[in-house]
């Protein structure tokens, strides 16, 4: 797999950060959604066991990332 495709991945997961970091949760789980379609993609296509370890750890930290996401809706819905 190319490793150009890594470096989308990490610049998407980036931007579902930033926007986690400035409240637009609704935006944040938008992308997120976005990003695990495309991970999805790449494990569909890779047979390489480097290439499907660094695909778990980014479906680790995006289901992270949507728990972040979910306790922050919380949060509003408790006011």
């Amino acid at each position: 797999m190319e490793k150009n495709k890594f470096s989308t991945l990490k610049n998407e997961v980036q931007e579902i950060i930033d926007l986690i970091a400035s409240n637009q949760n609704k935006e944040a789980n938008n992308k997120l959604l976005e990003v695990s379609d495309l991970l999805d993609e790449l494990l569909d296509f890779s047979d390489d066991d480097e290439d499907l370890m660094e695909i778990s750890h980014y479906q680790v930290l995006l289901n992270q990332l949507h728990q972040k996401i979910n306790a922050a809706g919380e949060e509003y819905t408790d006011i």
